[in-house]
């Protein structure tokens, strides 16, 4: 079994910054991709960013330029830098591990990001 903790979340004000991280169990190299989905109160929850052993990197329109993914393979450890943050981005954010395109296998349990004045 496979474990994925997040941390970096927090109280925000409206355009500031948050960097997220996500330290997996295991070497993160063993997996297809990671990535970080979100889930605001009421709604479904949507994926936000994706990232590849081979570090292509995937990212919904509504963070495009504002949100950047990594990989530090060396700690097994995935980050997502928040910038420009909006009210809309409050949500708890989770981390994901893909073994294979297309489907996650591991969620972890996900850290709150509340962007308000």
């Amino acid at each position: 079994q496979v474990q994925l903790v997040e941390s970096g979340g927090g109280l925000v004000q409206p355009g500031g910054s948050l960097r997220l991280s996500c330290a997996a169990s295991r070497s993160i190299d063993s997996f297809y991709a990671m990535g970080w989905s979100r889930q605001a109160p009421g709604q479904q929850r949507e994926l936000v960013t994706t990232i590849t052993s081979g570090g292509r990197t995937n990212y919904a329109d509504s963070v495009k330029g504002r949100f950047t993914i990594s990989r530090d393979n060396a700690k097994n450890t995935v980050y997502l830098q928040m910038n420009s943050l909006k009210p809309e981005d409050t949500a708890v954010y989770y981390c994901n591990a893909d073994l294979v395109a297309g489907k996650v296998d591991y969620w972890g349990k996900g850290t709150l990001v509340t962007v308000s004045s």
